[in-house]
């Protein structure tokens, strides 16, 4: 597809490093905005934020507040989230923590247990933009 006929815009945090892998950390197309899988490391320094679950998620969640933030929108604006999680046994203690930071009414949301390479969540979201 051409640039000229490309209807959806790329988001990259200014306060991070692009991506390593083939993918946009965002993408605003119209009033909807994805964002890419985040997880718990540092966008600085890459490093990854403690081993256990709380702390992880709690990194994660910031990260995907970043993302929002780039592309013009807030936690409140996400409609539907997609979470990985490498062991399912971390449910309680992941639900505790994402609503920290997640208020009624939540968002759709489905939980998976998956192989993450070393991290202990992933975190992907759709967010509705007004105007």
């Amino acid at each position: 597809m051409s640039d000229a006929m490309r209807s959806w815009t790329p988001i990259q945090p200014s306060d991070a490093p692009p991506p390593a892998g083939a993918y946009s950390p965002g993408v605003r197309v119209g009033n909807l905005y994805f964002v890419s899988g985040q997880v718990p490391r540092d966008p600085v320094t890459g490093e990854l934020a403690g081993d256990d679950i709380e702390t992880q998620v709690r990194r994660t969640m910031q990260n995907l507040q970043r993302v929002l933030h780039a592309g013009g929108a807030t936690l409140t604006d996400v409609v539907s989230v997609t979470v990985h999680l490498a062991d399912e046994k971390d449910w309680g203690a992941f639900d505790g923590v994402y609503r920290e930071f997640m208020t009624p009414p939540f968002p759709t949301r489905t939980v998976v247990g998956a192989q993450l390479r070393g991290i202990k969540v992933e975190i992907t979201a759709v967010a509705w933009i007004q105007g």
